[in-house]
């Protein structure tokens, strides 16, 4: 039986990985031109098409996978000027692959369905090295009929599948995912600073926790950078940190739950954007925090 002709818009840090999985495992791809060529460049040299406008993927494809920056990016590429909507059909079945705003979510699906297009939310975990390898974590809002569709094209690329519901609870998931995790990065920038002031030192710090009951997949790439000097540990810039613990916000704000401990996290985030780190990596978080108070965060072995 043949696959499905699958279109990808957004091949960046993930949907690079994920668009090359599809390619390996058969699906005709059709991916959408970008400013920055390389990715583009190496999926052509795979056997992919390039396409000028999410309505040329749209027209080329019948499932359409989105793995873009915010909920803004993902309306403009399906709803806008030349957007997915204008080249849609009857029976085309659009995945976002963002972490994106489930209220938009949701009103994206409902904007579509008359014209017989589902829309799925499946965000991410996991990162650009798992996106390579095929074995990312997607957690999918999608009617049931639709997710057994979609789900030999997300096989491709990801190694957990999790049906979690209708369409929009794969973002509110995702939402609560980043907050937990965001929420780790601002105590641990925040115990490290603490320490660094109080003379415990950061060899200290992580002798005791690596190993123990507060030690985790997150502390381990977190300390990748703040205690192993590698940069690339964690590669999810602030600013994205801070965008997602905005929805989580928003999230909360819509349900009307006090959320103390997120709005926290987030105005933290929101500062270490505002003094011009937004482009640094989430464990770089533990420099801006030393840098708030007035001090340069120490090395191992410093």
């Amino acid at each position: 039986m043949a696959k499905e002709r699958v279109g990808f818009i957004g091949v960046g840090l993930m949907g690079q990985g994920m668009a090359a999985n599809l390619l390996a495992k058969g699906f005709p791809l059709t991916v959408m031109a970008n400013r920055n060529r390389k990715p583009i460049e190496e999926l052509l040299a795979k056997g992919a098409k390039e396409a000028a406008s999410p309505k040329a993927v749209a027209e080329q494809s019948d499932i359409i996978f989105i793995c873009v920056t915010d909920s803004p990016t993902v309306e403009k590429v399906v709803l806008g000027e030349n957007g997915i909507r204008v080249g849609a059909r009857k029976g085309q079945v659009i995945v976002d692959c963002s972490t994106a705003n489930p209220v938009s979510t949701e009103a994206i699906a409902k904007e579509l369905a008359p014209l017989g297009v589902d829309f799925v939310d499946a965000p991410l975990g996991g990162t650009p090295a798992q996106a390579e390898t095929g074995q990312l974590t997607a957690m999918v809002g999608a009617d049931p009929e639709v997710f057994r569709r979609v789900e030999p094209a997300i096989a491709a690329w990801a190694g957990k599948i999790v049906h979690l519901g209708p369409v929009g609870v794969g973002h509110k998931m995702k939402l609560l995912n980043n907050f937990v995790s965001m929420g780790y990065a601002a105590i641990y920038a925040e115990a490290l600073a603490i320490a660094q002031k109080a003379g415990v030192t950061i060899e200290v710090f992580d002798s005791v926790l690596r190993g123990s009951r507060m030690d985790c997949g997150f502390y381990q790439t977190f300390m990748g950078y703040a205690f192993e000097d590698n940069p690339n540990s964690h590669r999810f810039a602030l600013a994205n940190g801070a965008k997602d613990l905005r929805y989580v916000d928003a999230m909360a704000n819509a349900v009307q739950v006090a959320n103390p401990i997120s709005s926290a996290a987030k105005n933290l985030f929101a500062q270490a954007v505002g003094l011009g780190h937004g482009e640094k990596y989430v464990p770089m978080l533990a420099d801006v925090v030393a840098e708030m108070n007035g001090f340069k965060r120490r090395k191992r072995g410093e």
